[in-house]
């Protein structure tokens, strides 16, 4: 029957009216922080907008030459290829700053450094074809002078083998901080067929070739002296250069693609990655060795170099926001429920704490007696039970 009931009729919710003017004043000014609350997610946080995700590509372009000062590169000029030319992988690219020189290696037999080989007395303490880790070489078998001091394994190696551990101070290559670097950054938004790219339409040839990114002058020019970006990172490049580093480059796209409000411009940030204090990681910095190999008398030989320098990580970020006529009309859906809230703040305080001011005794309880219905179960079923009996009696 309550199926059928539910069926046939229809059903509506009762209200019950109340003239006072300070309830009335509190029902709007709680409706009036709902609206407010919603009007200002709705254009804040664009719940208007449909959104898409980023895609992006990044190439980088160095500039810089530079003569070493150290006694062992003393006037070697390194340029574009020589401190730039080292790839990183994908969205980075390198700068040396500081490097160990070990000249005119050739394979041989040579006395093993301390700290990377063993010390020895005789050539019981060494095994002929050992090797670990640290070796820089294969053992021979023999225990010889490293120093008048030290005697350590030979080991067949490229020799002489690097003996400098620390890199010089200052680097060698402190004038990297002059160099520049040109970022081209293009990046879509799948969704919305949409391009752009952070060399900017008023860009031209004769700009690009005098701009300097400066966060108050010229905040938007691709051309970065690597100098102000590891201060915009809040780091010394003089301290960071001599045992190199880690710096992101952050491009942040917040684009806005309505017409009226169209934006899609680039926003950078710089901050520094990898932890410098060397008392709390055991290797700071970033370093890495290569050489360059050669001939001199119909023997192989090479030049080797453990170079120190920066990495720059470059990260773009970003999302597109577009109007959206179904987006709009499912936010303001979803709050419509809020406004309902102060039915329930009304009827609580009127049911519980409203003072006398506001509505007489008399009104407070006529309503709570319109508004709430007492049923005692046991009495109920009391009187239930006595009509059945009467209508029992009742029958013939």
């Amino acid at each position: 029957m309550g199926l059928w009931n539910s069926i046939r009729y229809y059903n509506t919710v009762k209200y019950l009216q109340i003239k006072s003017k300070k309830l009335a004043c509190l029902k709007w000014s709680i409706h009036g922080i709902i609206f407010i609350s919603i009007c200002v997610i709705l254009f804040w946080k664009k719940e208007y907008q449909e959104n898409s995700h980023l895609v992006s590509s990044v190439t980088a372009k160095v500039k810089g030459v530079a003569v070493t000062k150290d006694s062992d590169l003393e006037g070697v000029l390194w340029d574009v290829a020589d401190h730039s030319g080292l790839p990183q992988g994908k969205d980075s690219f390198f700068v040396v700053t500081n490097a160990i020189v070990t000249k005119n290696q050739k394979q041989g037999s040579c006395p093993e450094v301390p700290d990377s080989g063993k010390k020895c007395r005789s050539n019981k303490d060494c095994t002929k074809g050992y090797t670990d880790q640290k070796s820089n070489g294969v053992q021979t078998g023999k225990c010889v002078d490293f120093d008048w001091s030290v005697k350590t394994c030979e080991v067949f190696a490229w020799c002489p083998i690097e003996k400098r551990r620390v890199g010089p101070k200052p680097a060698i290559l402190g004038s990297a901080e002059n160099f520049t670097v040109l970022i081209k950054n293009n990046i879509g938004f799948p969704n919305f067929n949409y391009t752009n790219r952070n060399i900017l339409p008023h860009m031209n040839d004769t700009y690009l070739r005098g701009c300097i990114f400066n966060r108050t002058t010229d905040p938007y020019c691709p051309i970065f002296r690597l100098g102000n970006i590891v201060q915009e990172a809040r780091e010394n490049f003089t301290e960071m250069a001599i045992e190199g580093g880690v710096i992101a480059i952050q491009i942040n796209w917040e684009c806005n693609l309505d017409r009226l409000f169209h934006k899609c411009i680039p926003e950078y940030s710089f901050r520094r990655l990898d932890e410098k204090n060397s008392n709390k990681t055991i290797f700071p910095g970033l370093n890495f060795r290569f050489a360059r190999n050669y001939k001199q008398n119909g023997v192989e030989e090479r030049t080797l170099f453990k170079t120190y320098g920066i990495r720059f990580d470059v990260m773009v970020t970003g999302k597109a926001g577009k109007f959206n006529l179904i987006k709009l009309i499912t936010y303001i859906g979803s709050t419509l429920a809020y406004f309902g809230v102060t039915i329930i703040v009304v009827d609580f305080l009127l049911a519980n704490y409203v003072h006398p001011s506001c509505c007489k005794k008399e009104v407070k309880s006529y309503y709570t007696g319109k508004k709430y219905e007492t049923v005692e179960y046991q009495l109920e079923m009391r009187d239930v039970s006595n009509r059945e009996g009467q209508d029992c009696e009742s029958s013939p």
